[in-house]
């Protein structure tokens, strides 16, 4: 016994990834490079579409909506740009809209990780258009949701689990954020800390891969280096690091706000006697009116974004970039329009930093703008390891790594407290899907059978009728009466079958007086469990053989029977979790009052 549960337990591991996982990183390698390629035409699309909107002329040059000269004109270029996306919504398809992220959610959890293969054609198209006629929106999030929906696309095209297609959806969507930002370890981080729901080497080794690939690829078609270089910043010292955490509590009551503002504005949509088609040419005309008011918040913004790591915006014209901003992108994102939340949540960030910065007597407005791009990202995307890691990769400044945990932790704990979900997860939990986003290790993984199985057994024996057995369930025999299932020993107690409620009633339909033997009765093909195995794998077996107990047995000896195994055992594994997240003990004043306690009674008894 001892021996063969040794072996049991070498067999044991703490991964379960088999080699199928070689088989699924091949796949997600090409994913990767098709996300690059899929990355690289979506920014082409923004390019042409500025160029054709706002300059009047055929060019996939980088342009910016904010230089254009079209005086009043440019106010009517996002309305007609939302009257496009409007139409594509209603007659193509409605996955397009929003800023992607939610989509590749509800696809994940509902869907079987199944995209339909139009999403992936009008997706980035929609959001090109979106973007290049002034939406102030990022690339992002349209490429997650296009980069997810050709891995899920191409995983349809072969024999995958569910689970699988899963890992090769988010494989797709780490390869187009790795292209688009080169940015692949905060990509990985994403897919952990949102997408993938699990951390598994069986679907982290495979999005890892896709997203480095897509990552190297990047520089030979959009470019090597950070996307926004800047001068190291100093070292920060214990009053930055001080500083940094009030940024951050900052950011995350902004972050509050900022989600508020774009639920606030949907509801608001929602209450419109018009058809949602038409609610992206209000958001339009949002947009062409903060455009005039400030031509900055146009666009993607990526010169804004430089500008301020450079500290280039201090005082009142931050200020009012970040307020015209912030109206403009949640007005526009509320009314279902098209386009990623990153980009603007960097520029709103760092616009707060900015201004932040004329009060704080340490560094420049860049530094403190860097700090409140990520703080406000962590906090409004709930994923504070992928923010800070997304900054670095933007601008490779590792000098300011400490300030950055930091701001990103505090901030999270900030909009953790106050709202129940993030922007990212709100709008699937406002179409009825609940998901939580803490991950843990399996109870059951960590307990094994024989830790929760009943170790004394009620049995009966082989001969015994099933009248009589019937009879002491009639008479309420505690100790047949609360079990659904018995085992069946024979005279020296070897298991030879189980006899459950049903096989009771078959009996007596077949017998009404009962004079079948209990193991005539019952059932003699067992299905059993073993002592040393983890309880995931018994409960794994119960659910595929629809049992409700299992009796546990020895390995060398499989007619020993050793315990039961029934719900009472599951729940017991349950309660016991729940003792330990709601029971708290104060050990060390549990052990000085008897100390005392014992000191008090032995001065009386002198």
């Amino acid at each position: 016994m001892n021996a063969t549960k040794t072996n049991n337990e070498a067999q044991l591991a703490d991964f379960t990834t088999d080699k199928r996982v070689l088989v699924l990183s091949g796949m997600a390698i090409i994913i990767g490079v098709i996300g690059s390629l899929v990355a690289d035409a979506l920014v082409w699309l923004i390019n042409l579409f500025t160029n054709l909107a706002y300059y009047q002329r055929l060019s996939a040059q980088e342009a910016s909506p904010a230089g254009n000269q079209m005086g009043i004109w440019a106010v009517f270029v996002p309305v007609i740009g939302g009257l496009i996306i409007g139409l594509m919504a209603r007659y193509g398809s409605d996955k397009i809209r929003g800023h992607g992220i939610p989509e590749a959610l509800e696809a994940i959890l509902i869907g079987r990780s199944r995209m339909e293969p139009k999403v992936a054609v009008l997706k980035p198209v929609s959001s090109a258009i979106s973007i290049g006629t002034g939406g102030p929106f990022g690339a992002e999030g349209p490429i997650i949701m296009t980069g997810g929906a050709i891995g899920s696309l191409f995983a349809q095209f072969f024999h995958l689990t569910s689970a699988e297609r899963k890992t090769l959806l988010v494989a797709g969507a780490a390869a187009g954020m790795a292209a688009i930002f080169s940015a692949p370890v905060a990509a990985v981080l994403l897919a952990v800390e949102l997408l993938l729901f699990e951390w598994k080497p069986r679907s982290f080794i495979p999005v890892a891969l896709a997203a480095a690939v897509a990552g190297a690829m990047r520089v030979t078609f959009l470019g090597a280096g950070p996307i926004f270089a800047i001068p190291p910043h100093e070292s920060l010292g214990g009053w930055a690091l001080l500083i940094a955490c009030l940024v951050g509590i900052a950011a995350g009551l902004a972050s509050g706000i900022l989600t508020t503002l774009v639920y606030f504005f949907e509801d608001l949509f929602e209450r419109l006697p018009i058809h949602w088609m038409w609610w992206p040419i209000l958001g339009g005309l949002a947009i062409g009116i903060g455009g005039l008011i400030d031509p900055r918040v146009l666009g993607v913004g990526y010169g804004v974004i430089h500008q301020l790591l450079r500290g280039e915006m201090i005082g009142a014209a931050v200020l009012g970039l970040l307020i015209v901003k912030a109206l403009v992108w949640s007005i526009a994102l509320g009314s279902g329009t098209s386009g990623g939340v990153l980009a603007p949540l960097l520029i709103m960030g760092g616009a707060l930093g900015a201004f932040l910065s004329q009060w704080i007597p340490y560094g420049d407005a860049g530094l403190w703008a860097l700090i409140g791009m990520a703080a406000i990202m962590g906090g409004t995307m709930r994923s504070p390891l992928t923010s800070m890691v997304f900054v670095l990769e933007l601008t490779h400044d590792l000098n300011v790594l400490p300030g950055l945990l930091l701001a990103c932790i505090l901030a999270d704990v900030v909009t953790v407290l106050l709202l129940r979900r993030s922007i990212l997860t709100e709008k699937v939990a406002r179409r009825g899907h609940h998901l939580t986003r803490e991950y843990s290790v399996d109870l059951f993984d960590l307990t094994r059978v024989g830790e929760v199985m009943d170790k004394e057994p009620v049995t009966i024996p082989a001969a015994t009728t099933v009248a009589d057995f019937s009879a002491r369930i009639a008479r309420g025999d505690p100790q047949v009466a609360r079990r659904q299932g018995t085992p069946i020993v024979d005279a020296k107690g070897a298991l030879l079958g189980m006899l459950t409620r049903n096989d009771i009633v078959r009996a007596l339909e077949t017998d009404p007086n009962g004079n079948l033997t209990v193991l005539e009765a019952g059932s003699s093909n067992l299905i059993v469990a073993f002592p040393d195995e983890p309880l995931k794998d018994a409960v794994a077996r119960m659910l595929r053989h629809d049992i409700g107990r299992l009796p546990v047995v020895s390995r060398a000896d499989q007619r020993q029977l050793l315990g039961y195994l029934g719900r009472t055992g599951l729940l017991e594994a349950r309660f016991r979790n729940i003792r330990e997240e709601e029971q708290r003990e104060r050990r060390w004043d549990v052990a000085g009052k008897a100390k005392w306690s014992a000191q008090r009674n032995k001065k009386k008894n002198k």
